[in-house]
């Protein structure tokens, strides 16, 4: 990268900065921006097409409000690179999504541009909301601006926020941007023209002056009043569409072209003088300026590292999991009619693209709704079908109340498949699937399941829709490690199976995701003279607890390495029963430390929580010293009192 290529985006260190460029200026400074996002995601990874659609109306927002007065929040986060050039982290740029780098995402913590942490989807209206109203109640005048997808809109929350701010009337600015939708004709004519007139400060001024006098009179003042106003809503749905947002009690502009500077910054000034809830409806395109995004927006929405010549993705060395887990649906689909698929607007994500293709009648994306979509999958199963509801692990956790209260309590036959479970690489804190394991491990009638290898996986698939009962099944974004011959025995609820079983002192116990690890882990240890066996859990609940002792009763010194958060996870159990039944075992339970977690590669964040193969063997080491140190001590002590 040569800094000669961006001459305009070279010399903003500041929002301020691009506030007196020419428009021929903006026009290169937004190709400057669009090339340095195409490069630096082709090296990083990213999300690239929806970064590059937003790039016009990025550079509109910052030209007329005056970030970090007024607040920008971005909804989920993942097109604030443009975002991000202009606020003073163009040099850094190239770190973004490394470890140790800009985040891919906004943070508070990065810069005092970044109003509000944001990573998952239709959070915006509500914190956006709330900030306001925290600025009214302390008097202030400053102005907040939520922006949010199409697709985000899709999310309840959104709509709960919507409906919140239409109630206050307080001048909250939303920016819709919509990406999917093609400009209609109603960019232009009439409806632009009305749209533009409702904004204007005279036009305002005639309203409520208006308004007044209607409430003035005698007697029916209010009633009439209220007439009116339901006069007006009907009068507009002849020339908004878009009427929702206008019964919510907002005012609404648009649909505007997104790549205009020029229009998007005449309609934001008359948006930011109107003092009332709006909707400004941007229609941009993603991928803009890249032609491989702009044809397929959904591959390049977020992507690996690839060819910027061909757009070709790097492959990874084997199968993932997700892709194992696509193929197993198809597979089980094939053989068992009731077999249905859900997922909340990640088919691609999820690998159930080829399912979609095959059987699109069972098919079903709920669009980022995710309790919904277990709920919706209960009712399934309540009518008798097998659904596989498949959802990322940080995403799940929107959905506790339905696991809970729509499928375990009415032991209704639901499979939940986690995709990116335990650390998931370069997204950061919000996207670590760290916690499911202690938010679904106490809820009754549910089973969870933790696959070690691609056959692991499709056995596991096939036990858990044939169970007649909830199950979950958690499985990390990584590819899939050689097999073993015990992944291919069949699954014996609550019980393991030992990938290395040699009568040693010690044992590994592990979650499936960590076994390349924990084999690493084993043969540095036995080059060092220290013999260990290994026990891949399989389930994580519930546990044969009786024979989960017997075969644990011989060892000395037990670890339990477990890709999830300590606190609440399954070692605190196992470690509950071991020390109960044999107080003298020493043992050590290795989990990931309580923080969240910045972004990193897997290979990285495991190391940072010395839960790789090094890490291991160092922390199994010192259980075994300690243990001998101790014995030793002791015998000592024995001799003396003698």
């Amino acid at each position: 990268m040569q800094k000669s290529t961006y001459k305009v985006l070279e010399t903003i260190n500041s929002p301020e900065k691009i506030r007196g460029l020419s428009h021929s200026e903006l026009i290169e400074l937004s190709k400057e921006i669009r090339k340095i996002i195409i490069y630096t995601v082709s090296k990083n990874g990213g999300h690239l097409a929806s970064n590059l659609g937003i790039v016009e109306l990025t550079l509109a927002l910052h030209r007329v409000f005056h970030t970090p007065d007024d607040k920008i929040i971005f909804d989920v986060g993942h097109q604030c690179y443009p975002h991000k050039l202009i606020t003073g982290r163009y040099s850094s740029f190239h770190s973004i999504r490394k470890n140790g780098g800009l985040s891919g995402f906004p943070k508070r913590s990065e810069s005092v541009h970044d109003a509000f942490d944001t990573g998952h989807a239709s959070t915006s209206i509500s914190a956006a909301l709330g900030l306001l109203a925290g600025e009214t109640l302390l008097g202030g005048k400053r102005n907040v601006i939520a922006v949010i997808g199409d697709g985000a809109l899709t999310g309840g929350l959104a709509y709960e926020a919507l409906s919140h701010a239409g109630h206050l009337q307080l001048p909250l600015i939303v920016i819709l941007n919509d990406n999917k939708m093609s400009i209609s004709p109603n960019v232009g004519g009439l409806s632009k023209h009305l749209s533009r007139l409702t904004m204007t400060g005279g036009y305002q001024r005639i309203r409520s002056r208006i308004d007044r006098l209607i409430k003035k009179v005698p007697l029916f003042g209010n009633q009439l009043y209220n007439l009116v106003v339901r006069i007006k809503r009907s009068i507009k749905v002849l020339f908004y569409p878009q009427n929702f947002f206008i019964e919510l009690g907002f005012e609404y502009v648009g649909p505007i072209d997104g790549h205009n500077i020029t229009v998007l910054e005449d309609v934001l000034q008359d948006v930011k003088q109107l003092r009332k809830p709006v909707v400004v409806h941007v229609i941009t395109r993603k991928g803009r300026g890249y032609n491989q995004a702009e044809r397929d927006p959904s591959k390049f929405h977020g992507i690996g590292p690839f060819s910027v010549e061909d757009g070709l993705v790097e492959k990874s060395a084997g199968p993932a999991f997700t892709d194992v887990f696509g193929a197993s649906m198809v597979k089980l689909a094939q053989r068992d009619p009731a077999i249905v698929a859900i997922t909340a607007a990640m088919e691609k994500g999820t690998g159930l693209s080829q399912f979609h293709e095959q059987f699109p009648d069972r098919f079903f994306d709920v669009g980022i709704a995710e309790a919904h979509a277990v709920t919706f999958a209960a009712g399934l199963a309540a009518r008798g079908l097998r659904p596989v509801a498949a959802i990322y692990s940080t995403f799940m956790q929107r959905a506790v109340d339905s696991v809970i209260h729509d499928v375990a309590l009415q032991n209704l036959p639901v499979t939940l498949a986690m995709d990116r479970s335990g650390f998931v690489p370069d997204d950061g804190e919000t996207h670590q699937g760290l916690y499911d394991i202690a938010l679904f491990r106490s809820v009754p009638n549910l089973t969870l399941l933790a696959p070690a290898s691609a056959k692991e996986l499709d056995l596991m698939l096939a036990w858990a829709t044939g169970s007649g009962k909830p199950v979950m099944i958690r499985f990390p974004k990584a590819a899939c490690p050689a097999e073993h011959p015990v992944f291919s025995e069949p699954l014996i609820e609550g019980r393991g199976v030992f990938i290395r079983q040699n009568r040693a002192p010690t044992c590994i116990i592990f979650t499936g995701s960590l076994y390349p690890q924990v084999e690493e882990t084993v043969n540095l240890l036995a080059m060092e003279g220290y013999a260990c066996d290994a026990y891949n859990l399989r389930f994580i609940k519930p546990i044969d607890e009786n024979y989960f002792l017997s075969v644990m009763e011989s060892y000395e010194q037990i670890i339990v390495v477990e890709e999830g958060v300590q606190h609440g996870g399954i070692g605190e159990l196992l470690g509950t029963i071991l020390l109960q039944h044999k107080p003298s075992l020493a043992f050590l339970y290795a989990g990931c430390a309580d923080v969240f977690h910045a972004q990193a590669n897997r290979k990285e964040l495991l190391a940072r929580n010395k839960l790789d193969g090094t890490g291991l063997a160092e922390r199994i080491k010192g259980l075994i010293e300690e243990k001998n140190h101790s014995v030793h001590y002791t015998h000592s002590l024995k001799v003396v009192g003698k």
